[in-house]
């Protein structure tokens, strides 16, 4: 059954794909948006973790907080870095792959590019200074000098999700007699209807996922017996963190959700799989979406609970996927239904697994001993991640056919050029190792960390190791003769 599911899906997405050239451009768009996303979380919220610790081990004298925040800013410069390359391919591939979108709007919502080439040379030079400033400065002013990170960090996020808001809420021109943009206001475009809450989806996202995922490593830790202060404090930092967070994300998860009822209502109804009109309309949780006929095969169904969730009655009337012309719904209804219930459910279980978290630690003030905690804690930021592509998939494939949202159609903005199979495959080959080399490296730094190497220790404010006993110096006698 999953077999012939999965060859209908690709079928689908077969047929939905022509030119020729759109399946492999939006395949490769797709494969290295989902490796890049991976590491922004690390570059949008390690940074604010690290200076935690850091603050945290300056206002205490304590060597341990001070020791995680160091060894955390040397895996945000890696993460950073990798990012550095994936993201600048992906700024290559939207000229290259998509042409008729960038001639043509370009103008319009091209200035957040610049803004978030500017964040990225500063962040890198942040970033840098604060990682060899720990051998060089004094506490409070490397400190000082590494604070505006995070916000550097969110100015580069805040680029990016406008150019993506502005992809689903178009804003800042006009279309002129003959199709093309004018009256434009770049201002506008920036500040789109879909920024705000798109903007806060994301980088809630991102601090779940960076504290989660830190906070996991530790856990496995201390499963394996290692129940020191080094691993307390390197869950409970980052873990907390994502605490606060995560039902934040939980709120504005379900904003964006009756946002989008209102303003994209085919993205709404392919993530909820409505597909008749009308009122008490059931959550569909999972199933089988037939294009052809229409209708929803398998699956959970709660009766009720969309309309309740939509307009907060049973009564609210929810328009279904009949009412959207076939060609204008998402290329695979499908998908997207399948990406957001993974998201909600992911979403779910990490809001329990944070009430479990905040009743233990205010009951005992430590990291909770359950075993179930622990497995569920240590699964943890694999689980956001997971969440985070499946956002994803739910935004960019939810938008389909539509590239600049009921405007320009994605087919129409492909680029013409053959050989998109071969760079898509040279695409995956590369991505494929430089994620094997960053994993390398990432469990080579753990590896050294473990054998407790203090080559890296060195910081003017920092823990030191223990200084070597000098031998004793031998006794000189009044003739200026060394003893025995």
């Amino acid at each position: 059954m999953v077999m012939v599911a999965s060859v209908r899906v690709v079928s689908d997405w077969l047929i939905a794909a022509e030119p020729a050239q759109l399946l492999p451009a939006r395949s490769q768009m797709a494969f290295t948006l989902m490796f890049h996303i991976i590491l922004v979380p690390m570059g949008v919220a390690l940074p604010a973790l690290m200076l935690i610790a850091n603050y945290k081990g300056l206002k205490r004298n304590d060597p341990v907080a001070l020791t995680l925040a160091r060894r955390w800013s040397h895996a945000a410069g890696l993460t950073f870095a990798v990012g550095a390359v994936s993201g600048t391919v992906l700024s290559f591939e939207m000229g290259l792959l998509w042409p008729g979108l960038t001639e043509k709007y370009g103008d319009v919502f091209g200035l957040p590019f610049a803004i978030e080439g500017i964040a990225f040379f500063l962040e890198a030079i942040l970033v840098a200074i604060y990682i060899y400033g720990w051998r060089r400065l004094k506490g409070w002013t490397h400190f000082w000098l590494g604070l505006p990170i995070p916000f550097v960090a969110l100015v580069g996020a805040f680029s990016i999700i406008s150019a993506n808001a502005w992809m689903n809420t178009p804003a800042g021109f006009t279309v002129g007699p003959n199709g093309e943009p004018t009256n434009i206001d770049p201002i506008a475009a920036i500040f789109n209807k879909a920024l705000p809450l798109e903007l806060a989806h994301f980088v809630v996202a991102a601090y779940m996922a960076a504290g989660f995922t830190v906070a996991s490593i530790y856990v496995v830790g201390w499963l394996r017996g290692r129940r020191d202060r080094y691993h307390r404090l390197g869950i409970l930092i980052p873990f907390t963190v994502a605490a606060i967070a995560t039902p934040v994300q939980f709120a504005v998860g379900d904003s964006i959700a009756r946002w989008l009822a209102n303003n994209q209502p085919a993205k709404f109804l392919a993530m909820e799989v409505v597909t008749q009109s009308g009122a008490d309309q059931p959550e569909i949780i999972f199933g089988r979406y037939d294009a052809e006929t229409n209708t929803v095969s398998g699956g959970v169904r709660i009766p009720g609970l969309n309309s309740f969730l939509t307009g907060g009655s049973r009564d609210t009337y929810v328009q279904g996927l009949e009412a959207v012309p076939p060609e204008n719904r998402p290329s695979n209804v499908n998908i997207v239904h399948t990406a957001f219930d993974i998201m909600v459910g992911i979403a779910t279980l990490l809001v329990g697994l944070v009430a479990w978290f905040a009743i233990a630690y205010w009951r005992r003030r430590d990291v909770p001993r359950s075993k179930l905690f622990l497995w569920v804690a240590a699964s943890a930021g694999v689980l956001t991640y997971v969440a985070i592509e499946a956002g994803w998939i739910v935004t960019e494939v939810g938008r389909q056919p539509w590239i600049v949202y009921n405007i320009e159609r994605t087919s129409d903005t492909v680029t013409q050029a053959d050989g998109v199979w071969v760079s898509f495959i040279v695409v995956l080959v590369l991505y494929t190792g430089l994620g094997i080399a960053t994993v390398t490296v990432l469990r080579a730094m753990s590896r050294r960390w473990k054998r407790q190497d203090t080559r890296d220790e060195a910081a003017p404010y920092g823990p030191r190791p223990a200084p070597e006993p000098e031998a004793p110096e031998p006794e000189v006698d009044a003739a200026g003769r060394a003893g025995p």
